[in-house]
């Protein structure tokens, strides 16, 4: 068996140490990305997603510093998007589904709250997401009705 392996691996052009560091890689990147989404989703405020919920970045800060930050935050938004649905591909580790879901909070965009309380209603989503919460002692999410 363990022939049959390493005349693979080396029928690909690969050695052991490249494997290994792959799905080393590939652990660690599962681990902190999970490890980062549950921090993000057990900080947000419960009413979050709630229409009372201000959507304001920066309000009260100088106009180019906000425009500073609203750039950098789309840019990091666009990035997290973009690893999400990498992530979201059968065989690449890490919470595709939600870090699409960070992206896009990140975002700005017309509609962008309607999108976010789309997804974030579904009912698998909602119950993951509030599961996860209860776990760390925070409250559910509440939704517009």
């Amino acid at each position: 068996m363990l022939e049959w392996l390493t005349r693979t691996i080396n029928g690909w052009g690969l050695t052991w140490w490249e494997v290994l560091f792959a799905a080393g890689f590939s652990v660690v990147t599962f681990v902190v990305g999970s490890a980062f989404v549950t921090f993000v989703l057990v900080r947000l405020p419960a009413n979050y997603f709630h229409s009372s919920h201000p959507r304001v970045f920066l309000a009260e800060r100088h106009r180019l510093l906000r425009t500073v930050g609203v750039f950098a935050k789309n840019l990091l938004g666009i990035v997290f998007v973009v690893m999400g649905i990498i992530m979201a591909v059968p065989g690449v580790p890490g919470p595709g589904v939600l870090t699409v879901l960070l992206g896009v909070m990140m975002l700005d965009f017309p509609g962008k709250r309607g999108i976010e309380t789309r997804f974030v209603g579904q009912p698998r989503v909602f119950k993951a997401i509030n599961s996860l919460r209860a776990k760390f002692g925070r409250p559910p999410l509440m939704l517009d009705e």
